[in-house]
């Protein structure tokens, strides 16, 4: 009796791990590709699955969507410039069964494929290319990719590049660069502004040209303004119109200083001793006139 029953507790052990060895359970995420003598049969899952122990062997596949971080790359530009690339890529499994059947390992072949071909897409790009047009790049990768891995059942959805780095060099060398930019967009601006400015000048001086009390009024209305600030020092601006007048009066004296002396101005002098001598004759019968009746001046 004793025999029986440890023949019977071996039965039921070798049973119990036969059923453990042929029950799967597949989550809503998982597939299971089922080769039976090492025939693929088909793709089975979710949920329980039942296998021939021994006979059957399964591979579980994940058909979630994974990111997988491409590994910094060296890559010199078209012009010729040294960068060092990183990106990331995301891709998932379409078809669990060629996933296990037309490639060892779809993990570290995609991640070779992904690494490969950043290296030639970026190698052909300038560095203002990689800078400025990260979005075609990361199209033109994710595109060549997918093509690769497409016969693998595996869907390259996107590939981003993450972080460009270039030398400390090239760092300061863009930086001048684009200061000198700033500043050359600063002169166009400041000349462009500086030509309509002219235009418009030009055209109110036609205007104040045809009626020059717009000028009078102009200054007025600018010391106005000026004269809101106490502390401000007014310069007023004098038309040379008023100053005309004085300019030829002071041009008149001048010739007139430099003018040599006309002929009658000789006689004139010399008549004049006879005429004091003629007033000293007289003087004193002058002065006798002058006297009262008594004799007394």
């Amino acid at each position: 009796m004793t025999a029986v029953i440890v023949v019977l507790a071996i039965i039921l052990a070798l049973l119990i791990l036969l059923a453990g060895a042929s029950i799967r359970i597949l989550r809503e995420y998982e597939r299971g590709v089922v080769f039976r003598l090492g025939r693929l049969i088909d793709q089975k899952g979710p949920g329980l699955i039942l296998l021939i122990p021994i006979i059957d062997r399964m591979a579980r596949v994940d058909l979630r969507t994974i990111t997988m971080n491409v590994p910094a790359q060296d890559v010199i530009t078209r012009d010729n410039v040294t960068a060092r690339v990183n990106a990331v890529a995301y891709f998932r499994v379409v078809d669990a069964n060629r996933s296990v059947t037309e490639v060892e390992n779809f993990l570290q072949a995609t991640s070779q494929m992904a690494q490969t071909t950043l290296r030639s897409v970026l190698g052909k790009a300038d560095l203002d290319t990689l800078l400025a047009e990260r979005e075609r790049l990361n199209e033109e990768i994710q595109s060549i990719i997918d093509q690769q891995t497409e016969p693998w059942g595996v869907k390259v959805t996107t590939v981003e590049i993450k972080d460009v780095e270039i030398p400390a060099s090239m760092q300061s060398a863009m930086a001048r660069q684009a200061e000198a930019e700033r500043i050359r967009r600063a002169k166009v601006i400041d000349a462009e502004g500086e030509a309509q400015a002219a235009s418009r000048l030009a055209d109110a001086g036609d205007i104040i040209a045809r009626n020059p009390t717009t000028l009078q009024l102009r200054y007025l209305q600018t010391l106005r303004d000026i004269g809101n600030n106490e502390s401000t020092t007014v310069v007023f601006p004098m038309p040379m119109d008023l100053l005309e007048p004085l300019q030829k009066v002071v041009g008149q004296m001048a010739e007139r200083r430099e003018a040599p002396p006309e002929d009658d101005a000789t006689p004139q002098l010399d008549a004049a001793p006879e005429g004091l001598e003629r007033f000293d004759r007289e003087a004193p019968e002058r002065a006798e006139v002058r006297r009262g009746d008594d004799g007394t001046p």
